[in-house]
């Protein structure tokens, strides 16, 4: 006799008026943060970018869905809510730009050596993190 294990079921009840308040605010202050970024260098853009877009599918799916079809935000959100991976391409602006961004900042604080540790541990976590993400192949959008 063969038994099947079926996953169970698990119903999750929507979120409260308060949690999509609360996830909308934070979608939005990432989103601004994700725009600012792509103007103030040492600011990431996609992490934000991510961040907004996973608070909106929980907060306002309208919002959500005009992030991903947006003209600029859309590819990179597609491909990493269908794929949760970077491309080579992206990993290394990612490293370089924080490399370089570590570098300024921690000539900025010469004087103070441990703010210098400090910014460059939290670099190197950046990079770790940025380094364990799955590497896609090529940067393909996919037809719709």
């Amino acid at each position: 006799m063969k038994t099947e294990h079926i996953a169970p079921v698990i119903e999750s009840k929507p979120p409260s008026r308060l949690a999509k308040a609360a996830y909308g605010i934070a979608g939005g202050v990432s989103l601004i943060l994700g725009v600012i970024g792509i103007f103030l260098p040492g600011l990431p853009t996609t992490p934000f970018i991510l961040v907004a877009a996973a608070c909106f599918a929980k907060a306002s799916p309208r919002v959500h869905q005009w992030m991903l079809q947006h003209r600029l935000l859309g590819p990179v959100l597609r491909n990493w809510e269908e794929d949760r991976s970077l491309t080579r391409r992206t990993k290394c602006v990612a490293i370089i730009s924080m490399v370089l961004t570590m570098g300024v900042s921690v000539w900025a604080f010469a004087d103070q050596p441990w703010i210098q540790i400090i910014l460059v541990l939290l670099g190197l976590i950046g990079a770790v993190i940025v380094l364990r993400i799955p590497t896609r192949a090529h940067n393909t959008e996919r037809p719709r």
